[in-house]
């Protein structure tokens, strides 16, 4: 029996039929040369035989009125209730029809009456590929976690030909515990006392900073919540019916400008979606007058950490005032973050925790009464960027070409972002509901913001 934090106990609180709280990652795949048709059909045959399924993948979620929500291992894993083979017609196995069947996996809620994961295969995409659409419950682990799961259980060049499925594989976090009773005791105790003192003094601290920037003592330390503008499409109460669609870019582009203007990742992609999302606002007749503010999540992690579970905050940033100068935004956006850093380094990781799950669940209990059409949000959507691998893997010698997470939705949020850096191309996911409309518009116009971006840099630097 293990039992959960209060971060994981409330992905399970929040879960509704219309919001699930599941995470997933689509990987596409090219076949071996010289393979058959076959490859993926036999490649779910050989995953029905991995019958070892260690945790958190034998878990079970068990809430009772005698006992606080904990895990309990399964005694048994049927596979054939979490590993799916699916084939796209020809004439239906285009791109967008890979993210509309994807959106169609990703809406319904896992069962709890068992292990919370699945893995489908989906044969059939032209040009000898084939994906993997990999979905599991938000408690067992963050994005981070999940990517870094599955990067660690691929293989490093087409000649490696070991199949090492990921349910099969002992995680950090849930190894067994050899320490004498007493001692565990104590240090956690200790844990214990230690970490409410800083949840205390962090809090404190952050909402200190709070209080500065409403009174307008300071600027761009931390945005505010709940005073975002509420009257866009991107937000409102979350329905349930979802809808996927992707963008990327070459990491040699976006380094280009980084070292031309001393930025980040972060830096240049929130630019490009801060001008792609006014524009996708604008075509909907909304102007917003203030800068767009998204929340943000962190790493709470210590360097090296690799627990399973969550440890991430979530804070709100403000991006870039109104502009038509992409290069302006970008300078704006990197004020704001380097702010938002400073910030973040000086609390306490328990006092982002704190605050995180004190303004999630006054969302969520917004939610939950069904007033998130009328009360502002957190922000106007939700942006998160997650490190990938920096060279290709392979899975029985098929390279894997793309990588894409797809998250949930937050509370009044009907669109999530997640940036995902893989082998040389960063890629942004946007997972959103049914009644968002044209989300594939969007996905373009953050490429098309990209290109306006490079642009601008290069008549700044010119001039």
């Amino acid at each position: 029996m293990s039992k959960l934090s209060l971060l994981d106990l409330g992905f399970f609180v929040a879960e509704t039929e219309a919001s699930p709280k599941h995470v997933a990652g689509l990987l596409i795949y090219k076949r071996p040369a010289k393979s058959t048709a076959a490859f993926a059909k036999n490649l779910y045959r050989e995953y029905l035989t991995f019958t070892d399924v260690k945790p958190p993948f034998n878990r079970t979620i068990q809430f009772s009125l005698s006992a606080l929500p904990h895990w309990k291992d399964a005694e048994h894993v049927d596979l054939g209730q979490h590993i799916f083979y699916h084939k796209l017609e020809n004439g239906q196995n285009d791109r967008q029809a890979l993210y509309d069947f994807v959106a169609r996996l990703h809406t319904p809620m896992l069962d709890r009456s068992r292990p919370l994961w699945e893995v489908h295969v989906i044969d059939g995409l032209g040009d000898g590929r084939f994906a993997l659409y990999q979905k599991m419950h938000h408690a067992y682990a963050d994005g981070v976690t999940m990517a870094r799961w599955t990067a660690e259980n691929m293989a490093q060049s087409a000649d490696d030909l070991e199949l090492r499925p990921v349910w099969t594989q002992t995680h950090g976090g849930h190894g067994p515990r050899r320490k004498k009773a007493s001692q565990e005791m104590m240090q956690s105790l200790w844990k214990e006392v230690g970490g409410t003192t800083l949840r205390f003094l962090g809090i404190s601290r952050l909402a200190a900073m709070l209080f500065l920037e409403s009174v307008n003592l300071t600027k761009n330390a931390i945005a505010l919540p709940f005073v975002s503008s509420a009257k866009t499409p991107l937000t409102g109460q979350v329905t349930p019916g979802r809808q996927f669609t992707t963008a990327g870019v070459s990491m040699e582009r976006v380094n280009k400008i980084r070292a031309r203007t001393r930025s980040t990742i972060n830096h240049v992609a929130l630019t490009c979606l801060d001008g792609a999302l006014r524009r996708y606002l604008s075509d909907q007749g909304v102007e917003l007058q203030r800068p767009i503010t998204i929340q943000m999540p962190v790493n709470l992690r210590q360097e090296g950490e690799k627990t399973a579970g969550n440890k991430i905050g979530i804070i709100q940033v403000e991006l870039s005032p109104p502009t038509d100068d992409p290069y302006v935004r970008l300078r704006n956006i990197g004020f704001s973050l380097r702010s938002v850093r400073t910030m973040i380094d000086s609390v306490a990781p328990e006092g982002i925790e704190s605050y995180t799950i004190l303004t999630g669940l006054v969302a969520q209990i917004a939610e939950l009464l069904k007033l998130s059409n009328t009360l502002p949000p957190m922000g106007n959507t939700l942006v998160s960027n997650v490190p990938g691998p920096k060279s290709h893997l392979y899975l029985k010698g098929a390279k894997m070409e793309e990588m894409h997470p797809i998250s949930t939705l937050p509370p009044s949020n009907l669109l999530n972002i997640t940036l995902f850096s893989y082998a040389g191309d960063l890629f942004f996911g946007l997972i959103a509901t049914d009644e968002l409309p044209n989300l594939q518009r969007l996905g373009e116009y953050v490429q098309e913001a990209f290109t306006e971006l490079e642009k601008s840099v290069q008549d700044a630097h010119a001039a």
